[in-house]
């Protein structure tokens, strides 16, 4: 294993370490239902709406039994983030590793990532409402799991650069934004339209904006042609 490769997995691993260390009860089958439960209610009502009364009755528990597995309701939140959200995100890794290639790897990524929002659609609405208002609650959280993507993303690029496939002029901090960010509106928006369209089918498309961009490169290369200076005649004509 190299430094890079280290550097990257690392983070996984302490993350797991961290789910499966959190009080004992992440395999509960207790522990899950409450959250699945309050991922649905802090769906329809939001975070700040939602009471623990109304996530014990999608649970189907009493009250008393939330208490055992959470703090309160700010702590379901941030075991969302610590359990759920970096589940699905660590899931990222493995199908990255199936590719051969950048481009491969590349919509790999993308396409899981649609997948698992896809998915469950409550997860996808409390994750991109609070990310989106970066609560101060996960705020930590939130900036873990966006490096998480980004330090995946690079390492796509920099494999692209090395094979020849992307440019090597990129500027690395640009384009793992770009891709974060469109991803990310395309999930937004997808939701904004109640889930009505297949939202994995925005992969494809996605990915060959990325690689190939939105300039048609022949008509690009002939306007420059066409708009450069004539070359100057230096012969001496006297």
């Amino acid at each position: 294993m190299n430094e890079c490769s280290f550097i990257l997995i690392a983070p996984f691993r302490r993350l797991w370490r961290s789910v499966i260390s959190t009080r004992g009860k992440t395999n509960g089958s207790k522990y899950q239902l409450i959250l699945e439960a309050a991922i649905k209610v802090f769906a329809r009502r939001g975070f700040y709406q939602t009471t623990i009364s109304q996530i014990a009755r999608e649970a189907g528990v009493a009250d008393g039994t939330i208490y055992l597995y959470f703090k309160n309701k700010d702590d379901i939140l941030v075991q969302f983030f610590t359990y759920k959200t970096r589940q699905v995100f660590s899931g990222f890794r493995e199908e990255l590793n199936r590719g051969v290639n950048a481009v491969e790897k590349l919509r790999n990524l993308i396409r899981r990532h649609l997948e698992e929002f896809q998915r469950d659609r409550d997860m996808a609405l409390v994750y991109h409402a609070v990310t989106r208002q970066q609560d101060r609650l996960v705020k930590k959280e939130i900036k873990e799991i966006s490096k998480m993507y980004l330090d995946i993303v690079a390492e796509i690029v920099e494999q692209g650069q090395a094979e020849g496939v992307m440019r090597k002029d990129l500027y690395m901090s640009l384009v793992k934004r770009y891709i974060l960010g469109a991803v990310d509106e395309i999930i937004n928006t997808w939701l904004h339209s109640g889930g009505k369209y297949d939202l994995v089918s925005m992969a494809d498309p996605l990915i060959d904006l990325f690689i190939r961009g939105i300039g048609n490169t022949d008509e690009i290369e002939k306007n420059i042609s066409e708009a450069a200076p004539p070359p100057s005649d230096n012969t001496d004509k006297s």
